[in-house]
C-alpha cells in the first residue's frame, strides 16, 4: 500500500455545511443509508463496505465518501475527461494520466463541497483512502493497489490528498493488477477520522495458508498497521478457536520499532517503548473482543473475511474488511516434513542427516523467497565446483546436496559425507558428520542411508585425485588468496564508480553475468580454506585427546579462540579506531550524536569537517568491511556500506563509554599463550613438533579463510546491487508496490527479465509474488526448526516452552559464570545504541555482523546455536560466558531481567525479574 503524508497550508476557500454545498448529493456520509443507488458503483468497494459496517453497528471511525459522481464531475469540469480519452487512445503511459490529474486545481464549487463535508466531520486529522469500484470484491481485492494519504489536516492538504487518490486509479501497479485490457472504471475517496493507534493489525477469519478449520488468525503490531503491511516491524501472532474463543497458538515477538506519527502530517518509524517490547500487543480480553467482532463481521457478510483493525486507548476500531480472495492451499503451501524437494526412497527420506549449523555463517535463519531462490542458484551453479575444489573426483548429484525446510536452507550431511569419503581425511565419515551435528541429534545408532563411497579401483583413483589436488592447493593457496583480495578490491572500487540507474537492461545483464562469475570464483576459491581449516582442527582435536589426556581438555578450543588477527574480530577494533577519530573532532561527534541515523551520512558529507572525517576514516573502513551485513547470503539485507546506521550506533557507543582498545582486544587474549606452551612442553619432542605443525597449518588456513571470506561476501553484495536496481525499475513499472516486495521475487525471474525483451509485467507474475509472500509469512510465524535432525521433522510435535519457568537449559559454549541485566536484541541497527557495557546479550542467533557487540557484552545467550556457531566462537574469543541453543530464551527472558549465565553448565536462570 502506497501511504503518503501531507502537510500544506490551508486555502482561503470558505467552509460551509454540507447541506448547503453546491454538490452535496455527490458526497455520502457513511452509515446514513443512501439507498440502492449508493452501492459499489457510487461509493467504491471500500466505502460501500464501511457504510454497511457502520449501519450494522460495528465500531468504525466516522467517515464520508466523495463518490465516483464527484470524481466524474471533476474530470468534466476541468476538461480532463477528453484529455484522458486522448491519452488512452494513443496508449500513453499511466504516469501521463496521473500527472494530468495532479497538475489540475480542483474547481472551487467541488472544493467547497469537499471542505464542507470535512467541516461537518469536525475537521479532525484524517486518513484519505482510495475506494475504487472493483476494490474489495470477491474476485479481486486490489489491496494496496491505490493510494492512501495518512494523518491529513488542513484544507489545501486535504484537497491535495484527494487528488493523489483520484490519480492512483491510473497507478502502474493498479494497471498491472487489472485484467489485461480491462476497463479502468471509476474511483471514490473515503475521508475517515484518523486513528492514531496504539496497536494495529489484521485478522483472517480462516487461516489463509493452512487448511485448519475454526481458526481466527490475528497478527498485531505496535503503532499503525502500515508498518505491518510493509513488513518493517515485528508482529505478534495469535490463533483463536472460533468456537470457544480459546487462544490455541501464540507467538509474542520482541518488538523494536513501530510506525507512528513523528510530527503533524508526518508518519515514520520510531522505537517501541521499552516496557512494551516483549509484552503481547493484545491482552486476552482484547483478543476475545476482537474475535467476537470478527465473527460478527463474517456472519454479516456470510463469507470469510480479511479485516484490518486498530486499537486506541483500549477501544477497538475496524478500519476495513474484504472477502478473502485466496483460499487455503493446505499441504500444497504448507511444507512437508522433509527438506527434500522431490520424493526419495524410504531409507533416504527417513534416514538423511540434515544440518543448517555453521554452513558458511551466511545461511543462518529464515530466508526470504528471494534469498531461497538465490540459494538454489548457488546450489545448481556453484556448489558442485566447490566440492571439486576440495579434491572430490565424483561430485555426485547436485540436487541432493542441499535441501529447504520451512524457509531455511539445510546441507545434506549424509550425502556430503558420502561424497567426501573420496578424500583421505574424511574417509571416516564421522570426522565430517560430528562437525555438523548439534546436541539434539545422537549419532550413536546413525547409519548413512547412502552408505560409503565405492571401494576398489574407484577408491584408488579418488585417493590419487585428492592427493594431487591437495598438493596443488597447498602450493598455491597463499598466492590464490592474494589474487582473491586484489580482485575483490578491484571489483568493489569498480562497482562504486558505476551508475546502474543509467544502464540499459542489456548492460545490467552484462554486469550481472560478470558478478555471478565473480560470485562463483569467490565461493570456489574460499571453500578449500574453510574445509582445510576444519580438517586441521579435527586432527588437532584427535591428537590432543590421544596424547594430552586431561591436560589437553579444551586446548584445541583455546587455540581456536586466538582470533585477534581475523576480520570478524578485527572489525570491532577498527570501529573503535573510527570512533576515536570521530571523538577527536567535536563537530563530527555532534553530528553523529544529534542527527537521526538515516541523515548522518548526508550531514557529514555536507559539513567541511565531517567530509574530511568521512574521507579519512569512513571510506577506508567501508572499503575493508562495508560489504558485511546480517545473514549475508540473504540478498534483502542491506550491507554496512548501503546503510551505515549500525556503524554510527557503534561509534556512539564506543566513544561514549570510555573503554580503550585494550578493553576490546585485550579480552580476546585472555587465554595466555603460556598456558598452551606449558601443556605442550610435557610432550616428547616429536609429538610436540607434530602438534605445533598442525597448529601452524590450522592457523594459516584460518587466516586465509578469513581473508578470502570478504571476497565471497563482496560478490553477494554486487549481485544484490543489480537485483535492487531491477526492483526499482519494477516499482516504476507498477509491477511491485514498493522495494519491500523485492523480497518476494525469484532470482531466476530476475535473470530472465534482464536477458530478454519481455516487460516486467510479463515476467513477474503478481499471483506468484503474492503466493510467495503468503508462504513466507507462514514460515515466519512457525517455531524455529532444529539446527539438525534426521529424516523428517514434524513442527506440530515440537516442544513448547513452560509457561512460567524461570530456568533454561542450553549448551554451555564459552566458560564462565556471570550475573547481569538482560538485553533482548532483535534489530542491530535500531538497538546498538541501547546496548550497555556489561549487559547480557539475548537474541535468536548471531552472525559476523554482531561481533562488535561482543566486545562490550557481559555474556551471550541465544535461542539456537552449537559449540561451533558464530556466537560460541566469538564468545570464547572475547572470554565472554555464553549459553546457546536454549530454544526459548527470547520468549522467556525480558529486557531488564537480572539473569545468571553459566557457560560451564549451560544453565540460564532469571534471578530477578
Amino acid at each position: 500500500m502506497d501511504t503518503r503524508t501531507a502537510s500544506n497550508p490551508a486555502p482561503s476557500t470558505p467552509a460551509t455545511t454540507l447541506s448547503d454545498a453546491p454538490h452535496s448529493e455527490l458526497v455520502a456520509v457513511l452509515g446514513r443509508g443512501h439507498g440502492a443507488g449508493a452501492g459499489v458503483e457510487t461509493l467504491g468497494g471500500k466505502a460501500a463496505r464501511l457504510g454497511e459496517m457502520i449501519e450494522a453497528g460495528l465500531p468504525i471511525p466516522p467517515a464520508f465518501c466523495l463518490t465516483t459522481g464527484l470524481f466524474d464531475l471533476f474530470l468534466r469540469e476541468t476538461g480532463l475527461a477528453a484529455e484522458i480519452r486522448a491519452a488512452e487512445a494513443r496508449a500513453a503511459e499511466s504516469r501521463t494520466v496521473r500527472e494530468l490529474i495532479l497538475a489540475r486545481d480542483i474547481p472551487e464549487p467541488i472544493a467547497r463541497t469537499i471542505l464542507a463535508a470535512y467541516e461537518d466531520l469536525g475537521r479532525p486529522r484524517v486518513a484519505v483512502r482510495s475506494s475504487a469500484c472493483r476494490e474489495d470484491s470477491a474476485a479481486q481485492s486490489f489491496a494496496g493497489q491505490h493510494d492512501t494519504v495518512l494523518d491529513v489536516s488542513g484544507d489545501q492538504t486535504l484537497l491535495d490528498a484527494v487528488k493523489v487518490c483520484w490519480a492512483s486509479l491510473w497507478s502502474d501497479r493498479a494497471a498491472a493488477y487489472r485484467d489485461a485490457g480491462g476497463p479502468v472504471g471509476s474511483i471514490a475517496v473515503v475521508v475517515q477520522e484518523m486513528v492514531h493507534a496504539d496497536v494495529s493489525g489484521v485478522l483472517f477469519t480462516v487461516d489463509p495458508i493452512s487448511a485448519r478449520p475454526h481458526r481466527l488468525v490475528v497478527e498485531a503490531c505496535c503503532g499503525l498497521g502500515e508498518g505491518l503491511v510493509s513488513g518493517r516491524v515485528s508482529s505478534d501472532f495469535f490463533v483463536v478457536d472460533d468456537r470457544t474463543l480459546e487462544v490455541v497458538e501464540e507467538r509474542v515477538r520482541y518488538k523494536v520499532t513501530k510506525c507512528a506519527p513523528l510530527a503533524p502530517g508526518r508518519i515514520g518509524m520510531t522505537k517501541v517503548d521499552d516496557a512494551d517490547r516483549d509484552a503481547p500487543c493484545l491482552t486476552r480480553d482484547q483478543l476475545d473482543a476482537l474475535a467476537r467482532l470478527a465473527i460478527e463481521v463474517r456472519s454479516h457478510y456470510g463469507t470469510e473475511q480479511d479485516i484490518e483493525w486498530a486499537m486506541r486507548d483500549g477501544t477497538l476500531y475496524l478500519l476495513q474488511t474484504r472477502p478473502i480472495t485466496t483460499r487455503p492451499q493446505g499441504k500444497a503451501v504448507a511444507d512437508g516434513l522433509s527438506p527434500y524437494l522431490e520424493p526419495q526412497p524410504d531409507a533416504v527420506q527417513h534416514g538423511t542427516l540434515w544440518s543448517r549449523m555453521d554452513i558458511g555463517e551466511i545461511f543462518v535463519g529464515l530466508m526470504s523467497p528471494l534469498g531461497l531462490s538465490f540459494a538454489r542458484y548457488y546450489q545448481h551453479h556453484v556448489h558442485d565446483d566447490c566440492s571439486a575444489a576440495l579434491g572430490v573426483r565424483d561430485t555426485g548429484d547436485v540436487g541432493l546436496q542441499m535441501g529447504y525446510f520451512q524457509g531455511h536452507v539445510y546441507l545434506n550431511i549424509s550425502y556430503t559425507a558420502y561424497l567426501l569419503g573420496q578424500c583421505l581425511p574424511t574417509r571416516d565419515q564421522r570426522h565430517f558428520t560430528s562437525r555438523f551435528v548439534s546436541e539434539e541429534v545422537d549419532l550413536v545408532t546413525y547409519e548413512n542411508p547412502f552408505g560409503t563411497f565405492p571401494g576398489g579401483m574407484e577408491d584408488l583413483l579418488s585417493t590419487i585425485h585428492w592427493a594431487q589436488s591437495t598438493a596443488t592447493e597447498m602450493l598455491g593457496m597463499k598466492h590464490r588468496a592474494e589474487e582473491m583480495v586484489a580482485t575483490r578490491l578491484y571489483e568493489f572500487d569498480r562497482a562504486r564508480q558505476l551508475d546502474l540507474t543509467r544502464m540499459s537492461r542489456r548492460e545490467l545483464d552484462a554486469e550481472l553475468v560478470r558478478y555471478l562469475a565473480f560470485f562463483h570464483d569467490a565461493h570456489v576459491g574460499y571453500m578449500p580454506y574453510y574445509i582445510n581449516a576444519f580438517g586441521f582442527y579435527g586432527v588437532l582435536t584427535e591428537l590432543c585427546a590421544k596424547w594430552l589426556g586431561a591436560d589437553g581438555v579444551n586446548l584445541q578450543n583455546r587455540i581456536k579462540t586466538d582470533m585477534s588477527s581475523l576480520r570478524t574480530v578485527a572489525s570491532a577494533q577498527e570501529i573503535w579506531g573510527v570512533a576515536q577519530a570521530a571523538k577527536a573532532r567535536p563537530r563530527v561527534m555532534e553530528i553523529i550524536k544529534e542527527t537521526p541515523l538515516e541523515e548522518i551520512e548526508v550531514r557529514l558529507r555536507e559539513d567541511t569537517e565531517g567530509r574530511a572525517f568521512w574521507n579519512a576514516q569512513m571510506e577506508p573502513f567501508l572499503r575493508a568491511n562495508g560489504t558485511r551485513g546480517r545473514q549475508e547470503m540473504e540478498l534483502t539485507h542491506p550491507r554496512w556500506i548501503d546503510d551505515p546506521s549500525y556503524i554510527f550506533q557503534l561509534i556512539r557507543r564506543y566513544s561514549a563509554d570510555g573503554f580503550s582498545v585494550d578493553d576490546i582486544m585485550g579480552r580476546s587474549r585472555a587465554h595466555e599463550e603460556g598456558d598452551a606452551r606449558a601443556v605442550l612442553e610435557k610432550l616428547p619432542l616429536h609429538k610436540r613438533k607434530t602438534i605445533e605443525t598442525v597448529i601452524a597449518m590450522y592457523a594459516l588456513c584460518s587466516e586465509l579463510r578469513e581473508t578470502t571470506r570478504m571476497s565471497m561476501i563482496t560478490s553477494i553484495w554486487l549481485v544484490r546491487n543489480i537485483v535492487y536496481e531491477v526492483g526499482r525499475r519494477l516499482v516504476d513499472e507498477g509491477v511491485l508496490h514498493s522495494l519491500d516486495e523485492v523480497a518476494h521475487l525469484d532470482f531466476e525471474d530476475v535473470r530472465t527479465y534482464l536477458r530478454g525483451a519481455d516487460t516486467g509485467r510479463e515476467v513477474f507474475s503478481r499471483t506468484k509474488l503474492d503466493e510467495r509472500r503468503r508462504v513466507h509469512e507462514y514460515h515466519n510465524r512457525l517455531p524455529e526448526p532444529p539446527l539438525t535432525f534426521i529424516g523428517e521433522h514434524d513442527i506440530t510435535k515440537a516442544l513448547r516452552p513452560i509457561a512460567d519457568g524461570e530456568r533454561l537449559e542450553g549448551l554451555g559454549s564459552s566458560p564462565g559464570r556471570i550475573v547481569g541485566r538482560a538485553r533482548i536484541v532483535e534489530d542491530l541497527v535500531w538497538q546498538a545504541d541501547e546496548f550497555q557495557p556489561g549487559e547480557i546479550l539475548v537474541t535468536r542467533y548471531t552472525d559476523a555482523s554482531w561481533t562488535p557487540l561482543f566486545a562490550i557484552a557481559g555474556g551471550v545467550v541465544t535461542d539456537i546455536g552449537s559449540m561451533l556457531s558464530h556466537s560460541s566462537i566469538v564468545s570464547r574469543e572475547f572470554n565472554v560466558p555464553s549459553v546457546v541453543n536454549t530454544k526459548y530464551a527470547t520468549q522467556r527472558i525480558s529486557t531488564g531481567d537480572m539473569i545468571m549465565v553459566d557457560g560451564d553448565t549451560g544453565i540460564v536462570e532469571v534471578v530477578e525479574g
